[in-house]
């Protein structure tokens, strides 16, 4: 009987904590709950699911150090990934440019991860773009967001295209519509309607920079708004910003360039091309701060505090901060993680149990 008023008491104690810590806060500032979710800047972890370290053998084609779940805990809002049709099964997999190069596992499980994420912290809005490669329909698509579970959290605009008008982040967090899901591309949504075709609501400057020089923040896509960086914006288009490097390897294959990644995610005044000087300068061009920014090993700089600037943020709640250096085989060995809140509420499942027993 003691040990279950004790399990009892720890469970509680550690919900009431966890509750506490996020009760006010959105998107791990309170300051960013009343603002519409296209007047916040969220960071974007470019190819999320494609790893560079111990579980790929440190993959020349992996874009991140750390996992996505591992990525949202440090502050990530938007998580992007490719999708394929591997030779060997008839599942979507999460795979970079080809499967035989880089295979991640299926949407379904990487989908899956994003949710047991979400499930533990309730207060957020995370951003899915998934690149489509195999040219999915919009039900194959949700066939993986229904098995996974991401369907229940899904959001579904009113507006077709791009508008100025969308819920702010306490709104969505309270009707529990709080993942926004856009494809690129995908020409017909009719079997599932939250899932939107990326380039109806937002432009991208261009993605294919091998020199710091290269960066812009000129809209490249969609082609019919290319070079039109006022019309994009009084459209109510959304902004996703491409910033990361790549360098030729041999055979013509392109790969993420880690040389270079401590500057390109810098803040301003951190070199040549680093991710400060080029938001401020798109937020400038724009007349307000880029919707998204999307880098390559996310952790770097860290890119955070870059996003944090532009949301005025100062303060912010519920992160759990990961090494801001590059990982390397020989760092590998010693990192040691910090617990997330997800973990935290393991521990409390595990001491629920307990009781029940």
């Amino acid at each position: 009987m003691l040990y279950k008023s004790l399990g009892s008491v720890l469970f509680l104690a550690g919900l009431q904590a966890v509750s506490a810590q996020n009760s006010t806060a959105c998107n791990n500032s309170p300051s960013l709950c009343s603002r519409q979710y296209n007047n916040v800047t969220y960071l974007g972890a470019h190819d999320s699911p494609f790893l560079r370290n111990d579980e790929t053998d440190f993959s020349t084609s992996g874009n991140q150090y750390y996992n996505t779940t591992q990525q949202l805990a440090s502050g990530v809002r938007l998580v992007t990934g490719q999708i394929q049709n591997p030779s060997n099964s008839s599942d979507l997999h999460m795979c970079h440019t080809s499967c035989d190069l880089l295979d991640a596992g299926t949407l379904e499980s990487w989908l899956s991860e994003i949710k047991t994420w979400m499930d533990a912290n309730p207060n957020d809005v995370v951003t899915i773009l998934l690149v489509n490669g195999p040219g999915a329909s919009a039900s194959d698509l949700a066939a993986a967001y229904t098995s996974s579970g991401m369907a229940q959290y899904a959001y579904t605009p009113a507006s077709t295209s791009a508008t100025s008008t969308w819920p702010t982040l306490e709104s969505m967090i309270s009707n529990g519509t709080r993942a926004v899901n856009f494809v690129s591309t995908l020409d017909d949504n009719t079997d599932a309607t939250y899932l939107l075709n990326e380039f109806n609501y937002m432009f991208e400057n261009d993605y294919n920079n091998y020199n710091a020089s290269d960066f812009s923040c000129t809209p490249n896509r969609p082609t019919n708004l290319a070079n039109q960086t006022s019309t994009a914006i009084s459209s109510g288009y959304m902004s996703l910003v491409n910033h990361f490097l790549y360098e030729q390897q041999a055979f013509g294959i392109s790969s993420p360039n880690e040389a270079a990644i401590t500057t390109t995610n810098a803040p301003s005044g951190g070199g040549a091309g680093n991710l400060g000087d080029h938001a401020s300068q798109c937020a400038a061009d724009y007349g307000k701060a880029p919707t998204f920014l999307l880098v390559d090993f996310s952790n770097v700089g860290p890119a955070i505090d870059t996003v944090d600037s532009l949301n005025g943020v100062s303060n912010p709640s519920g992160r759990t901060a990961l090494p801001d250096t590059v990982l390397t085989e020989t760092s590998a060995a010693t990192i040691a993680l910090p617990q997330t809140t997800t973990l935290c509420l393991g521990l409390g499942t595990a001491l629920l149990a307990m009781v029940l027993l």
